[in-house]
């Protein structure tokens, strides 16, 4: 029975990109089939003494895909919710949504590179507040999303009387995408707000710990009343396909980190496509296959060719 999941490509580049490389990597995700386009909300790489790293800004560059793009859905996995106020973010993603003609997601967490933080001046506050600021945040984005008018007063966030919010053109709104390993904050954040729950496969623990962080998920829907099927579940999935073994290899030494090396699909075609059915049969209806190297395009057309028809209902980029 063939697997059936949502295929996503995510962009985090080790050594950060230029507008150009993200604009080429985007049109070949769409080339070659895929549902979506995401990238990583980062203005650091994960050594904060490289020189070469490239930051930019994951909104305004999601901005130009819009209007660079015709038919993937766009969005970030995750920004991090230090990095901006929440009002100033709703009137963002509505932006890009409307550019895009409402193709974008919202994909959003706490923050936790604190280096990162400290490198552009930016406010790191514990992880509880973090988790608060978060939680508040959502509050403000989805009331402002509803309309026509908000008012909020939180601990971290007040809105007072906001009678011209954002107006995105997708409606009710954007989805939008919570996710992370922790059993109980993460998933009843996740579960009142979220129209997606990411279960970061490379976080660690590999496919059983994912099926567990589904089943939180799961339980904290149940908690408040809402029906756990009504929303997607996804995992990240770092990925190295070749053609030959060697093509493989070199793919794999671009993912670095053994803890990334250890959650990867790392291999053929077929391999791969069978490593995507794992995390099917562990809960995922949705997989983000992790690309480090952003110039190899005939990577992103390999997987098109050879994997997509094995694991995704369609090829029409329309929402599920």
């Amino acid at each position: 029975m063939m697997t059936t999941v949502r295929m996503r490509v995510l962009m985090e580049p080790r050594h950060g990109a230029r507008y150009a490389d993200i604009k080429a990597l985007a049109l070949a995700t769409e080339e070659a089939g895929f549902d979506a386009f995401f990238r990583s909300d980062h203005l650091m790489g994960v050594d904060p003494a490289d020189p070469s790293y490239l930051p930019t800004d994951c909104w305004t560059t999601l901005g130009g895909l819009a209007r660079d793009t015709t038919r993937v859905r766009l969005g970030s996995l995750v920004t991090a919710a230090t990095f901006r106020e929440p009002g100033l973010l709703a009137a963002i993603v509505a932006s890009v949504d409307d550019m895009s003609g409402g193709r974008v997601e919202l994909g959003i967490g706490t923050g936790w590179y604190e280096r990162e933080h400290q490198a552009f001046g930016i406010p790191f506050p514990s992880r509880r507040e973090r988790f608060d600021r978060l939680e508040e945040q959502l509050a403000v984005i989805t009331g402002l999303w509803s309309g026509p008018g908000c008012t909020f007063a939180g601990t971290h966030h007040r809105i007072a009387d906001n009678r011209t919010p954002p107006r995105p053109v997708q409606r009710p709104h954007p989805p939008i995408i919570v996710g992370g390993s922790g059993p109980k904050r993460t998933p009843a954040i996740a579960a009142r707000y979220a129209t997606e729950f990411n279960g970061a496969l490379t976080l660690g623990g590999g496919t059983e710990a994912l099926r567990e962080r589904f089943a939180n998920f799961t339980r904290a829907c149940a908690a408040i009343g809402r029906d756990p099927a009504d929303a997607h579940r996804s995992a990240v999935l770092p990925v190295a396909c070749g053609a030959t073994p060697a093509e493989t290899e070199r793919r794999a030494a671009v993912i670095g980190s053994e803890l990334m090396r250890a959650n990867a699909a790392i291999g053929s075609p077929a391999q791969v496509a069978e490593r995507i059915g794992e995390l099917a049969d562990a809960g995922a209806d949705t997989v983000y296959l992790h690309i480090y190297d952003i110039h190899d395009l005939d990577h992103i057309a390999l997987i098109g060719a050879e994997v997509l028809p094995h694991v995704a209902p369609s090829r029409t980029g329309a929402p599920a």
